[in-house]
Parts: structure tokens; sequence; C-alpha cells
């Protein structure tokens, strides 16, 4: 399939074929599963997850990739290919009964945290996520507490998807090859009432602010928010700093924090 790369979309085509097979080896796709391709490119995976699966539905911006695609792959199975921009499409419409939707793509780095967030609002109807990225945000994201790559993004995604890193990609694995490396992540939602949080963005700003001074205490971090008393009543020491508190620390000081401010 002859196509440039278009970097207002992001798009750096994955060819190495080792690393294809370990990608579809983790997704390890089955016939008759609800499989949704974002950013199928130049076709790369679409291949082999139509040939374990049987269908699939397929999320891509570029208008000029569709009909390569369709073409290409026209006698390996049902591929349904939907021009749609990922960040605005709604994935539940693609659900069928109480089948869940397994999502898999090599992900834009332009989009991926905000495209992640919009798959968060939609995490009812998915059964898990297999998702090209940049590696340092997969670090960002798969980090444990008392870790420097600990922060707000793994935190307010941790609150709702089960994170882990699979296995890193060099930039020659892809055409044209990117300036960082790219690592494989595998994203599970959570069972609901997991973390019950009373309010999410008032809990992402207060976790923004406490990592915006890192490398203080919590108790000086958070002035003006939470003072030592607050941290107390749940059970949080206020010498920690902002790394060394867990997601569900976090997720009851927030609480906390809005039943106290009625």
């Amino acid at each position: 399939m002859s196509h440039r790369p278009r970097k207002r979309f992001g798009q750096n085509f994955l060819h190495d074929q080792a690393v294809i097979e370990h990608i579809l080896a983790c997704i390890d796709p089955r016939h008759g599963q609800r499989l949704v391709e974002i950013g199928p490119g130049q076709g790369a995976l679409t291949g082999g997850l139509l040939r374990r699966a049987g269908e699939l539905d397929a999320i891509e911006l570029d208008r000029d990739l569709i009909e390569p695609l369709q073409s290409r792959f026209a006698d390996l199975g049902k591929l349904r290919l939907h021009n749609a921009d990922a960040l605005r499409f709604d994935f539940r419409t693609l659900r069928i009964d109480d089948q869940r939707l397994r999502l898999v793509g090599n992900l834009p780095y332009n989009i991926s945290t905000p495209l992640l967030f919009h798959l968060i609002e939609q995490a009812d109807a998915i059964e898990d996520m297999h998702f090209m990225l940049q590696k340092e945000v997969v670090a960002r994201m798969a980090a444990q507490p008392g870790t420097k790559a600990y922060g707000r993004l793994g935190i307010m995604l941790g609150c709702h998807l089960g994170i882990e890193s699979l296995f890193d990609v060099p930039p020659d694995a892809f055409a044209p090859p990117p300036e960082v490396n790219s690592a494989v992540v595998r994203l599970d939602p959570l069972p609901p009432g997991t973390f019950e949080i009373t309010n999410e963005k008032a809990l992402s700003e207060l976790v923004a602010r406490a990592f915006m001074k890192r490398r203080k205490t919590l108790r000086n971090a958070l002035k003006g928010d939470a003072d030592a008393d607050d941290l107390a009543a749940v059970g949080i020491d206020p010498g920690l700093r902002p790394e060394q508190v867990s997601i569900a620390d976090y997720v009851q000081l927030g609480n906390y924090l809005q039943r106290k401010s009625g």
C-alpha cells in the first residue's frame, strides 16, 4: 500500500513483522470477539486481527486510507471501516448485546492522552485495550507510588484502569521512524466501584496541585487546599511527598475535601 505518512495525523506506520506478531500474540484475538482497531494506517495489524477473529471494526481518520484498506483485506474477513475521529467517536455504538469491545491501536502520540480519557468515559463497553504509545507515556501510566515517573497521569488513569506495560518497541520498527521509543501497554477497565470518586474534576485538580511541588511534603504542596488535620483524617502522613501517596489515598482525600466543602 503506497501512502505518504502525514504529519498532521501523527502517522508512523509499523512495519517490523516480529513486532507485529508479538503484539498479536499479546492480544490473542479469537473468533467471535468484538475487535476494534483505532488507526489501522496501512494495515500492519489489520490482517492478523481479521484472520484470527473473522471480523473487525476499524476507526481511521485519513480518508485516503479507507479504500486501500477495504481492497487489501476484502478476502480476509468482515472489515467495517469508519472514517471518523477516534476522539469524538462513540464506541458504544459498536457493542452488540452484552459483548464488550477489545480495542487495539498504534496511537498517534499527539492524541494518546486525550483519547485514553475519552475511552475511560465509555469503559462500560470495553473489555480490554492494547495500545502502542510513547515509551515515556507508558512509564508514567504504569508507575507505582514512590517512583520518579509516578504522577497525575498514572493516578487519574489508575482510578479506572489496570495498567500493564508489556514490551518496548524501537523507532526503526516504524516508517518513518519516530524520534522516541515506543511501548505496548495493556489496559483493563476496573470493576465498577473499585474507586468511588465524588468529583473527578476536583480530584484531578487536587492531584495536579500536589505534583506541581512534588519535592515538598504533601502538607506544604497542598497548602491552602488541605492542612495536616485533613490529611490525618484520611490516614495520610502529612510528611509524605506527593509521589509516596497511593491512588486510593488520593481518592479518599479528594472525597473528604468535597464532603468538608459541602
